[in-house]
């Protein structure tokens, strides 16, 4: 069972994410805190976690200095930033510092969950919603004259997961999707990891960059 820091100033919101992590049979939140300084002390002499979630905008030592701090003692702890705000300049710069995943309160729980998920096996993972508008912002680097059909011979894409990329990176769970599609949310997940093989990507922050760059998704 994964092992969670749960840090954020709010009471509520700990409460609220430490009940829907607890529901998870494989997750367990083992301790929280109120900011940065005191989930260093509470780190120090104590087994590490197997995951920091922590928020951004704290009082005491707020999450980007606590985030430089834990990778500068704790380099292999895994660390996703779990927060309000969406601005691209703070994702770039948690990103530069470390981070291994972003994700928003506002995105739905289960792509939060699945998140979670994603970083725990090793990959890292930002909100899918953050993904597209970093893509968008990269823009003028999508390659020109590219054909559509010839992009999805070349990388195997079928028309079924092409369906499935583009509620992707519209922000849909796969539980959604499979409700959109008509199929099991088995088999979204399934064409989600195919989509990922095929196109040599890490996750689905990078499937959807491919998509975007290789005009599969307009």
């Amino acid at each position: 069972m994964a092992q969670l820091l749960l840090i954020d100033d709010h009471a509520l919101v700990r409460s609220g994410f430490r009940l829907i992590l607890e529901a998870q049979k494989d997750l367990t939140v083992t301790a929280v805190a109120e900011n940065g300084e005191e989930a260093l002390t509470y780190l120090v002499g104590t087994t590490q976690p197997d995951l920091i979630l922590t928020d951004i905008h704290m009082d005491v030592m707020d999450g980007l200095e606590f985030i430089q701090e834990v990778k500068l003692r704790y380099p292999t702890l895994k660390l996703i930033v779990l927060t309000m705000d969406g601005s691209i300049q703070t994702v770039q710069e948690a990103l530069n510092i470390g981070v291994d995943g972003y994700l928003l309160k506002s995105s739905h729980v289960d792509e939060i969950l699945f998140g979670i998920q994603q970083v725990l096996k090793g990959s890292n993972y930002i909100s899918s919603a953050l993904s597209i508008e970093l893509v968008r912002q990269s823009a003028s680097y999508i390659q020109p004259n590219f054909d559509r059909k010839e992009v999805m011979i070349k990388y195997d894409i079928t028309e079924r997961e092409l369906s499935v990329l583009e509620l992707i990176a519209e922000g849909y769970t796969n539980a959604e999707i499979a409700d959109q599609i008509f199929l099991s949310k088995r088999t979204v997940e399934g064409h989600r990891q195919q989509l990922i093989m095929k196109t040599n990507t890490k996750n689905t922050a990078g499937l959807i960059r491919f998509g975007f760059q290789k005009k599969l998704l307009v």
